[in-house]
C-alpha cells in the first residue's frame, strides 16, 4: 500500500509538471480523493491553453466547421500567434487563400478595421500579392481593408509585425516568410505571441516552403491545395468544371488537439467554410495522350470465353513483337 501511494503521488507530480510545460492548468490535475473515481467527462478535466484560463466563446476565431473547431478546442485562439504552414513553394497560393479566408472571418466581427500584411521583398516577388478585385469577389474584402508592408529584410519585417501587433488600429497582423530563416526562432516567435496576447488580437504567421521548425505558436495548420469538386448547377454537377476553392488542412501542432486532416471548401457567396463530404467527388478530365479506355471495359478478357475452342497455349502469332517489349528490356537511346 505504501509503495502504491508513493507511485500515485509520483504520477500526479509528473502530470503537474507536464501541465506546466504544455500550458494547461495544474490545479485541474489534482489527485482524486481515495475511493472516489475521477470524472473524466466533467469540467475538472478540461484542458485550457496557456494564457486562456477562461476559455469563453469570444476567445476563439471559429472556422464554422464543427469538427475542426472541436478538435482545436473551440477554434483558432484570437489572442495568440497561429502558424499557417506551406510545405512547398507551389502551396503559396493555397496558404495565402486560406489566410484570406480567415481574414474574411475576422473582418465579419471587426468591420471597418484594417488588417496589416507584412512580408519581405523576397516573398512578395516569389508568391505575389493578392488581386484587389479577387479580394472583393471571393472574400468580401475591400481593398482598403488590407494593407501591405514590404520590408527589405526579415529583421525589418519582424520589427514591423511586433510593433503593429500591439496597435489597436489593426484587427489582425499577418507575417509572411519564406524558407527556414535563422532569425525566425523561438525567441522571435515568443515575442510575437506575447504581443498578440497582450493586445488581444490574432497574429498569423505564414510560412512558405519551410521546415516544421519549433515556434511559440500554440497551433500550426499545414495547408495545401485540394482538388475542387465540379460546379453545381440546377441540372446537377457540370462535368469538367472547376468549383469552389478547396484546401487540405492538417493539424500539425496543437496543445489541445491530436493530429487530424480536413478538406475545406470556401463559399465565395456566403464567405464561409464548408467541409467536403465523403460523397463529394472531384471531376478530373480524362488524359488526352491516348484513347479512352472506358469503351473497352468489359470486352477485354484475360482468358478465352467459356465455350471457345481456341487453344490456351499461346502461338507464335500471340507473342509480343520486339517493339512491344517493355522499355527496360532493351537499350535506351542516347540523344
Amino acid at each position: 500500500m505504501a509503495m502504491s501511494a508513493v507511485a500515485r503521488e509520483t504520477v500526479f507530480a509528473l502530470r503537474r509538471q507536464i501541465a506546466k510545460i504544455e500550458g494547461t492548468l495544474p490545479e485541474r490535475l489534482q489527485a482524486p480523493a481515495p475511493g472516489v473515481a475521477a470524472d473524466v467527462t466533467g469540467s475538472d478535466m478540461t484542458l485550457v491553453r496557456r494564457g486562456l484560463a477562461v476559455a469563453s466563446a469570444d476567445a476563439f476565431l471559429h472556422t464554422g466547421i464543427e469538427r475542426l473547431d472541436t478538435a482545436l478546442g473551440g477554434g483558432l485562439p484570437k489572442a495568440a500567434l497561429s502558424e499557417i504552414h506551406g510545405l512547398e513553394t507551389r502551396d503559396a497560393g493555397a496558404v495565402a487563400g486560406f489566410a484570406l479566408s480567415l481574414v474574411s472571418l475576422i473582418l465579419k466581427e471587426k468591420q471597418g478595421v484594417p488588417i496589416l500584411w507584412v512580408g519581405t521583398t523576397e516573398i512578395f516577388h516569389e508568391a505575389g500579392l493578392p488581386y484587389a478585385r479577387g479580394l472583393h469577389a471571393l472574400f468580401g474584402i475591400e481593398p482598403g481593408q488590407l494593407l501591405f508592408s514590404e520590408a527589405p529584410k526579415l529583421l525589418d519585417a519582424l520589427w514591423i509585425a511586433e510593433e503593429a501587433a500591439r496597435m489597436t488600429a489593426f484587427a489582425a497582423v499577418i507575417l509572411e516568410t519564406r524558407g527556414s530563416p535563422r532569425l525566425l526562432d523561438l525567441t522571435a516567435t515568443r515575442r510575437l505571441h506575447a504581443r498578440a496576447q497582450s493586445a488581444n488580437r490574432p497574429v498569423l504567421l505564414l510560412r512558405q516552403a519551410g521546415e516544421a521548425d519549433p515556434t511559440a505558436a500554440p497551433v500550426r495548420l499545414i495547408v495545401s491545395a485540394a482538388s475542387s469538386a465540379s460546379r453545381e448547377t440546377v441540372a446537377g454537377p457540370l462535368a469538367g468544371s472547376i468549383g469552389r476553392p478547396a484546401f487540405k488542412v492538417d493539424i500539425g501542432k496543437s496543445r489541445t488537439a491530436l493530429p487530424g486532416q480536413f478538406t475545406l471548401e470556401w463559399n465565395p457567396n456566403e464567405h464561409a467554410f464548408t467541409e467536403r463530404t465523403e460523397n463529394s467527388v472531384a471531376v478530373v478530365p480524362a488524359s488526352q495522350r491516348g484513347a479512352d479506355p472506358a469503351p473497352a471495359s468489359g470486352a477485354v478478357l484475360a482468358f478465352p470465353a467459356v465455350g471457345s475452342h481456341a487453344p490456351i497455349s499461346p502461338t507464335a502469332g500471340d507473342q509480343p513483337s520486339r517493339q512491344q517489349h517493355p522499355a527496360h528490356r532493351g537499350p535506351r537511346r542516347a540523344g
